[in-house]
């Protein structure tokens, strides 16, 4: 079994809840990435690269640890949506969504700081929206205030009555971290979870 400490490049309190889940001890860490698209970037190129990039920059104070980056980039109408910080923001991007179908990418970035191996994958998730009334958008809003939330909804509270549908292969990559797919790097890297 690898030894290594395990950090979590992010001060996310969903993205650690879902860590947590794994029942592996962990700490966590800030980042500090600018997380602005570059120009001419697309969504998955944006997700993986700041995935990368945060894990890169924890690995300066953990040099000896393995480092979990993730970063999530929403996609309509081949604009990204990111988290809104603002609720006029936040209102804006569920009046772009209702009734339409947003492509999350999520990306999961393992690197092993000791010897620079890096494993990075891309989840997908459609999400389909209903068609809410501003009304509804402002009530949920005022609700659960997910300023901090890629597209203004959390799927894993009450933004699920926002949703219709959901399509992708890990639910947990909507919530901003893929737990499939980093049990599979984990177990790559002599770490099992079970």
């Amino acid at each position: 079994m690898n030894s290594q400490p395990l950090v979590l490049a992010s001060t996310s309190v969903y993205r650690s809840g879902l860590l947590s889940t794994l029942q592996i001890p962990f700490l966590t860490a800030a980042p500090n990435v600018d997380e602005t698209p570059l120009p001419g970037e697309d969504a998955t190129q944006t997700s993986q690269r700041l995935s990368q990039l945060k894990a890169e920059a924890v690995a300066k104070d953990y040099p000896d640890a393995l480092i979990i980056g993730s970063d999530q980039v929403a996609l309509l109408d081949g604009q990204q949506l990111g988290k809104p910080v603002t609720h006029e923001n936040a209102v804006r991007q569920l009046r772009s969504m209702r009734g339409r179908t947003v492509i999350f990418y999520t990306a999961l970035t393992l690197l092993n700081a000791a010897d620079g191996s890096m494993q990075t994958e891309l989840v997908e998730t459609q999400v389909g929206f209903r068609q809410l009334g501003d009304d509804e958008i402002e009530r949920y809003l005022n609700k659960e205030q997910p300023y901090n939330c890629t597209g203004s909804a959390r799927s894993e509270g009450l933004g699920i009555a926002l949703i219709n549908c959901i399509r992708g292969d890990d639910p947990n990559a909507l919530i901003g971290l893929p737990l499939i797919s980093l049990v599979t790097m984990l177990k790559k890297q002599g770490v099992n979870v079970i």
